[in-house]
């Protein structure tokens, strides 16, 4: 599938002359996060902090509500923050649509709103929240709501995980950093079974702004520009159908025949598999639409065209062999 989705689009290309190479760099990266005092789990009583008479009266009331008794004994039918690896998590509760026992967005957004005032006096200013929507389709004014609900505590959304392709297209359109997955079990969902991670690629038609970031764990096409300061991370290809000046990981997991493809080639860092490599100094003359890919000396770069007839198999470019 990733052979046809590349040769469709450098069938797109008029054929160009030149190529040149990528150096190698050394690159050490530190994956580590500030510790955080959060909070991990809280009791009804938590929920329900108030502050006066009138506001504890309502409180009880809401306390013997059987609904909320329900759902306040299954944590994965609540808005929670959890603590995990230096990290604050925000998980949201499952899609209504795919749930017996639904969390619809009013419903969410008391829920949050009451974790906020409960645990404000434990949040650090400017804490970066972690955003776990499992599989909670939310459309872009619904993630900037959370955002602003979380802003009010001096919380800030730093990336957003889900399952729904369209949560993610929303998220990265409204320039969040994203990561689509299907594998969850490492951000605090204990319902996860270890299911195999999604492979199909993730379409944006977006410009990724400084500061945003899009992983996925197949193959990632954006239709836009990649602005400096901004990352894609795939493990499978990256296609750039505009220009690529941020940084670009293709083959994340470790595959370096994964490439990395942009009509304009301006990247401050190319990453194929463990391997990366830099810009040149010096500029090409003319921009033209080029692959990236790790050849015999390293990740190298060429013309599209050029490359789909020198580099690609026979089976790639479906045509039988002589």
């Amino acid at each position: 599938m990733t052979s046809n989705v590349f040769l469709a689009a450098v069938n797109k290309i008029t054929p160009l002359v030149g190529k040149f190479d990528y150096s190698e760099e050394s690159v050490s990266t530190n994956l580590g996060f500030p510790e955080r005092v959060s909070i991990d789990a809280m009791s009804i009583e938590e929920d329900l902090l108030v502050t006066d008479s009138a506001e504890l009266e309502d409180a009880k009331e809401l306390a013997s509500d059987p609904e909320f008794q329900r759902r306040s004994g299954n944590p994965n039918l609540q808005v929670r923050f959890k603590s995990e690896r230096g990290r604050l998590l925000l998980l949201l509760p499952p899609d209504p649509d795919k749930s017996r026992n639904p969390v619809d967005w009013e419903d969410l957004r008391q829920q949050l709103s009451q974790r906020l005032t409960a645990g404000g006096r434990f949040f650090q200013p400017n804490t970066a929240v972690h955003l776990v929507a499992r599989d909670r389709l939310l459309d872009g004014r619904q993630i900037q709501a959370l955002d602003e609900m979380l802003g009010e505590s001096d919380l800030r959304i730093k990336r957003i995980y889900t399952k729904r392709r369209q949560t993610a297209v929303a998220a990265a359109t409204a320039g969040y950093s994203v990561e689509q997955q299907t594998q969850l079990a490492l951000l605090g969902d204990e319902d996860s079974n270890g299911g195999k991670a999604m492979e199909e690629p993730l379409y944006l038609q977006t410009t990724l702004r400084s500061g945003g970031e899009v992983r996925h764990s197949g193959t990632i096409i954006i239709i836009g520009d990649v602005n400096p300061g901004s990352s894609v991370v795939a493990e499978g290809d990256i296609f750039i159908w505009g220009r690529l000046r941020g940084v670009a990981h293709a083959g994340s997991g470790g595959n370096e025949s994964c490439r990395i493809m942009a009509l304009q080639m301006q990247p401050t860092q190319l990453r194929i598999g463990d391997r990366v490599a830099r810009a040149p100094e010096k500029p090409p003359e003319q921009y033209q639409p080029e692959v990236a890919y790790v050849g015999s000396e390293g990740i190298r770069i060429a013309i599209a065209s050029e490359f789909a007839l020198t580099e690609l198999a026979p089976s790639d470019l479906n045509v039988p062999a002589t």
